[in-house]
């Protein structure tokens, strides 16, 4: 049976198709729909971890003890696990081990555009890149046969375009595959510096049949047409070059480290101009003439964003390709009407704070017209970000420096950078916003939510015993829909001679339904002040303020605004 499936769905379909039985993750767009479909089959264990070096360490752990395993991230994730990942490479595998890694070319929800090969290259772990859901479901299944063949931890690669793009792909019945034998093994598994010098000769042996074993693999392959150009490519631009070129010649890379050398060569010779097709870095380019095969790349196509149709057209042809989005109007990022963290930062903007913030929802307080934010950086960073300006420039303009963080961030990687904070006596102030979900993947649970990925409940984590425990004194929670009690809870925490905390509270409007009725707007005096909140709900018209009561969620920031009582709340 066929279905059309996106490409994340199909991964999930063929992880439980290949007898997996352990899956950990951690919610990252791209990524994040692979987890939330796989853990439909109950017959693979499915979790939500903190972040993804646990994911990865649950996983490789599954794999010693003998079960085939996944663990699922983005592209900025796969830098958090990897610790475990290097040392992995180094132990190899029990059961079959892949990790899926999904990069994110034009960063339409990511913090930079990393190229997730060098990874494979730089562990010497072989990698897998698939252009379709077909492939998504196939590539994955072969990844576990490649895992268990040459004892080795796989990774996949997607990027946005494949991931959310759907195509149609042949269901199979699962294959159930027996729990290998656990053996104690030192020499294997426990790296130490006489463990990890022998492992690493068994790592070198591996890649170099890697190397040679490649060039037969059915997943490269050539496509001989028209023998004046010749394109290299992988992953989706392989569907961009049989849209823009369908007469090249064209060599599909499908595993993507290490490189079918031989094979590439063979294919440069049969073409008169070889063309190397792939976003972000010159990976494959630089590989090829490293290995002496004369070929372009990046001398017509940019290291920036992500390659498109009329992109290839107008450097291989030098066609332009009309895109009808001149007249679309513009949609800039902005929170959601009633979003609670709303109102913290426009108390920050207001009391002129410097704001280092974190990854998530809340990097939109740094848009007008709030414009509070100074700083993002990772996971996590905006802790130690705060701090350093700290050190940087005395503890009294500390007074003036706001680091805000979310939730489930802060569980990810925040707690560390607290108690950096509390060891080293400095004057932070931390405001964690807590709206009770990871927000900008989706809506996920995490340990402070006490809800499982598969919707059980668990033990959930107080934020405010873990604060506690890390060594902070200064605690105070407020409504994050009470301007005047975040205010003054900021300005206490400015004062106080130590690490203080703040948790505004308030769930994510969007995973509830608030049982409130819309506000209206009667005689505006046109003092603007409603609009400095940035509510989408509320615009202009005819010169007078006006509120949207479809969008409304009735949180009430608006009315707190309004100096004039012209704000009220209709019955």
């Amino acid at each position: 049976m066929k279905k059309l499936l996106l490409g994340n769905e199909a991964i999930a379909r063929g992880v439980y198709e290949a007898g997996v039985t352990v899956s950990s993750a951690y919610p990252g767009t791209p990524s994040t729909e692979i987890s939330e479909n796989l853990v439909q089959y109950d017959d693979v264990y499915c979790e939500w971890a903190p972040n993804e070096k646990v994911a990865l360490e649950v996983s490789l752990g599954a794999s010693i003890a003998g079960a085939r395993s996944l663990a699922c991230m983005k592209h900025v994730g796969l830098n958090v696990a990897a610790d475990p990942l290097f040392t992995f490479s180094y132990t190899g595998v029990n059961g079959g081990m892949v990790i899926v890694v999904a990069d994110d070319p034009g960063m339409h929800s990511s913090q930079n555009e990393q190229d997730s090969r060098f990874y494979a290259r730089s562990a010497h772990i072989p990698m897998l890149e698939p252009s379709d859901s077909s492939e998504c479901k196939n590539y994955v299944k072969l990844a576990y046969e490649i895992s268990e063949k040459y004892d080795t931890p796989v990774l996949v690669r997607t990027t946005t375009r494949v991931a959310h793009s759907q195509s149609f792909v042949e269901l199979e019945d699962r294959v159930d595959v027996p729990l290998k034998e656990y053996q104690k093994d030192i020499t294997k598994y426990a790296m130490m510096p006489a463990s990890a010098i022998h492992r690493h000769i068994v790592v070198e042996d591996r890649e170099n049949r890697l190397k040679a074993d490649c060039n037969d693999f059915a997943i490269n392959f050539e496509e001989i047409n028209d023998t004046s150009l010749g394109i290299v490519c992988s992953g989706i631009e392989y569907q961009y070059i049989k849209e823009a070129l369908p007469n090249a010649s064209v060599f599909k890379i499908g595993m993507v480290y290490p490189l079918p050398i031989e094979k590439i060569k063979e294919f440069s010779k049969k073409v008169d101009r070889l063309v190397v097709v792939e976003s972000l870095e010159p990976f494959f380019e630089n590989q090829l003439k490293a290995n002496g095969i004369e070929c372009e790349g990046k001398n017509l196509f940019s290291i920036q964003g992500e390659l498109n149709v009329a992109i290839i057209k107008k450097a291989l042809l030098n066609e332009d390709v009309e895109e009808n989005v001149k007249d679309l109007p513009g949609r800039p990022p902005v929170m959601c009407a009633g979003c609670p963290h709303r109102g913290v930062f426009y108390v920050l903007h207001k009391l002129k704070k410097v704001v280092c913030a974190d990854i998530g929802c809340y990097t939109l307080g740094a848009q007008p017209p709030l414009s509070a934010v100074d700083t993002v950086i990772c996971m996590g960073a905006s802790l130690g970000v705060g701090q350093g300006f700290e050190h940087a420039r005395g503890k009294e303009y500390s007074k003036n420096v706001v680091s805000v963080i979310g939730d489930s961030t802060f569980v990810h990687s925040g707690i560390t950078g607290l108690i950096n904070a509390v060891y080293n006596k400095t004057n932070t102030t931390l405001i964690i916003l807590d709206n009770s979900t990871t927000g900008m993947t989706g809506h996920q649970d995490h340990p402070a939510t006490g809800i499982t990925l598969k919707g059980e409940t668990t033990k959930k984590l107080l934020l405010d015993n873990v604060i506690k425990a890390c060594g902070v004194d200064d605690l105070q929670i407020v409504d994050a829909y009470d301007m005047k009690a975040i205010e003054s809870a900021v300005k206490h925490a400015s004062e106080y001679d130590g690490v203080s905390v703040i948790i505004a509270q308030r769930p994510c409007v969007l995973k509830i339904k608030m049982a409130k009725a819309p506000y209206k707007i009667d005689n505006c005096k046109n003092c603007g002040m409603c609009l400095k909140i940035g509510c989408p709900a509320i615009s202009k018209k005819n010169g007078r303020a006006v509120i949207n009561p479809v969008q409304c969620v009735g949180c009430g920031l608006c009315e707190q605004m309004c100096k004039f009582g012209c704000i009220k709340q209709e019955d």
